[in-house]
């Protein structure tokens, strides 16, 4: 089976050889659409062996890798964004997929750098090169809509999903955002969808998540609602809905509510890695509202579901620290730390259950460590932790 990579790209000299190197063992051809670059980028895809084609922008994904794919002439498409890349691992596991009769589309997991909520999300970005499949949606472009269609007409097809790690998405951390504006440009490409698609469930899930995280907490709450009462959610959007309404009624100040929409959102059936946020923002609330074993077991499920994830062991020590297990609490800190080795609050608070447990020497080295690291990104508390401890006659 020939496997093609599509990407669609714009000024994006600083990540595309990343990401093209990332792919290239497992793929036949790469098809890079330019859709205006002034930099490098058109250079680096033909220096890498890239067939590059220009496309003129029109603030429209869908259309724009729908152009891509007129291009591509592999059996099967792997579309990748220039801020995007392989893991490894995953390549052995797209081959032996890919070489199966049954499937018309994979759905990959992507893990989702420096994402404050969300870390993982799964995508359809690996199918057949069906002349029915086409990506919808100006913004978020997906061909869900399409392969639900040819499932309608071809049934014998199956959907199948990966559940290692496939992608890895730089483009949500603060830096990449800011610079691109990819908020902005995001709501009003859905804004325009959603004005003839009013009950969407996928743009009212997205938007409505946008909404919420800018601030438009009405607007957002009102969207998610309204997606989940359009029923026509499959169980993956069913989980993003009622996850950022526990969002949403977190930041109106409605507990309550935000708690039964966690704890709906976690009874979807859903791969349970997609489960952290939501399992992870319940232990918050749970231990706001005292119910700190409650707490403890939500975050204990997030240490389950990925060891490596060090902010769920950082979330359990501040919950054993509260239960005054100080041991316990010390061995989530450390994991924390060992996963983390820039984490300077879990330093900072390994230091203070080392001190409970009269352990001065461990202590020091603890908040030492963390006013080291806070000096370089808040240095304000670097200074009040130093202070601290000279009160305390520790330095």
């Amino acid at each position: 089976m020939k496997l093609s990579l599509c990407i669609i790209a714009k000024n994006e000299e600083s990540t595309l050889a990343k990401c093209i190197r990332s792919a290239t063992s497992i793929v036949d051809e790469v098809v890079v659409l330019d859709t205006g670059s002034i930099d490098k980028t058109v250079r680096i895809a033909e220096e890498l062996g890239a067939k590059v084609y220009r496309y003129e922008w029109n603030n429209d994904f869908s259309a724009a890798r729908n152009e891509a794919l007129r291009y591509v002439t592999g059996d099967w498409v792997l579309v990748l964004d220039a801020d995007e890349r392989l893991t490894p691992k995953i390549k052995s596991h797209i081959q032996q997929t890919i070489s199966m009769q049954e499937y018309i589309m994979v759905n990959l997991l992507r893990h989702e750098i420096g994402a404050a909520q969300s870390p993982y999300s799964m995508v359809s970005r690996l199918f057949r090169k069906h002349p029915d499949i086409k990506f919808s949606r100006p913004y978020h472009a997906i061909i869900d809509d399409s392969v639900i269609e040819i499932l309608q007409k071809e049934p014998d097809w199956q959907i199948g999903h990966l559940s290692e790690v496939a992608i890895l998405h730089e483009g949500y951390t603060l830096s990449a955002i800011k610079q691109e504006n990819k908020a902005t440009k995001a709501q009003a490409a859905m804004e325009g969808f959603i004005v003839h698609h009013p009950n969407d469930p996928y743009v009212c899930s997205k938007l409505g998540g946008l909404y919420i995280e800018n601030g438009k907490l009405e607007e957002g709450i009102e969207l998610l609602q309204r997606g989940i009462a359009s029923k026509q959610a499959n169980i993956d959007l069913m989980y993003e809905l009622h996850y950022h309404l526990g969002i949403g009624y977190t930041r109106v100040g409605d507990i309550r509510k935000a708690v039964s929409h966690y704890q709906a959102a976690i009874k979807q059936v859903v791969i349970p890695i997609l489960k952290l946020g939501a399992y992870n923002n319940l232990g918050s609330l749970l231990k706001s509202l005292g119910d700190l074993q409650s707490a403890k077991s939500a975050y204990e499920m997030t240490t389950r579901i990925d060891p490596n994830f060090a902010i769920g062991h950082y979330n359990l020590g501040m919950t054993l620290k509260a239960m005054g297990k100080f041991t316990e609490a010390i061995s989530s800190y450390q994991r924390a730390v060992q996963l983390d080795p820039k984490y300077a609050s879990a330093y900072q608070n390994l230091g203070v259950v080392w001190l409970k447990v009269g352990n001065q020497k461990a202590s020091l080295a603890a908040f030492n460590k963390a006013i080291s690291l806070h000096e370089q990104d808040n240095p304000i508390e670097a200074a009040r932790l130093r202070q601290g401890l000279q009160e305390m006659g520790l330095i």
